[in-house]
């Protein structure tokens, strides 16, 4: 199990909580940007997660609270910085998709 937190959040702290790669709940999310059955992109409290994997699905989204429900073989995460895509005047997806 894998936990992250952010201070000062005026949300809830970001938290990853892993079962055995075939599932998992978000807490901490702030949008999600796109999703197929290989990659899950997120906007968090902490920055851009891609979430690489097979079979993924979404089976709960509750953006209200920031919290979603991951299923299938996760393979990795990969956070991106927010502040430094903006830095650079580059869209973010221009930089994550390199």
């Amino acid at each position: 199990m894998e936990e992250r937190a952010g201070a000062g959040n005026t949300r809830s702290a970001h938290k990853i909580m892993i079962s055995n790669r075939k599932s998992g709940v978000l807490n901490g999310v702030i949008d999600v940007l796109s999703f197929d059955v290989g990659e899950i992109l997120l906007e968090t409290e902490l920055g851009m997660l891609m979430i690489k994997g097979n079979d993924l699905h979404v089976n709960r989204l509750t953006l209200e609270k920031g919290e979603i429900d991951i299923e299938g073989k996760i393979d990795s995460f990969t956070y991106s910085d927010v502040k430094a895509a903006s830095k650079k005047n580059e869209s973010l997806l221009g930089r994550l998709f390199k």
